[in-house]
């Protein structure tokens, strides 16, 4: 345990973090996801919900404001447009740390391959479908 710092965030996650570059992205995926057949590095918060887990992220993650979009999640099916009560919480969760940036959704193949080229996977026991989301890294910009 560690002053200031969620204790979902594991030392293999922390690590992660720290590891990524600018640019890089992490998806944390629900627990139903096939995240060991995806996930070039797999770290699993077993027990954890999806918003719980983003929202403790969120707290040391930088998300990325060279690009347009940098925050996405999944869609149900083909609908892009259709919020499932999970997907509100997890767009709420985003805005209270990234108030500028907007949850960006990516259908089906064009969200399994931006998580198969992701840093890492991040595997959450949330048993929602379709509660999955990728952030990719941005900057901490140095002290004037």
């Amino acid at each position: 345990m560690l002053k200031g710092i969620d204790p979902i965030l594991s030392p293999e996650l922390l690590a992660t973090l720290r590891a990524m570059g600018h640019g890089d992205e992490i998806a944390i995926v629900d627990g139903n996801y096939p995240a060991l057949e995806h996930g070039r590095r797999l770290i699993r918060l077993d027990g954890h919900g999806i918003v719980a887990v983003i929202n403790a992220i969120l707290t040391l993650l930088p998300i990325d404001d060279f690009v347009p979009e940098a925050i996405f999640r999944s869609t149900v099916g083909t609908d892009a447009e259709r919020l499932d009560p999970i997907h509100q919480q997890l767009i709420a969760c985003c805005a209270r740390h990234e108030p500028e940036r907007r949850v960006v959704p990516l259908v089906g193949q064009d969200f399994y391959g931006r998580v198969k080229a992701a840093h890492a996977v991040v595997q959450t026991g949330e048993p929602a479908l379709y509660a999955n989301m990728i952030l990719r890294k941005g900057v901490i910009y140095p002290v004037a």
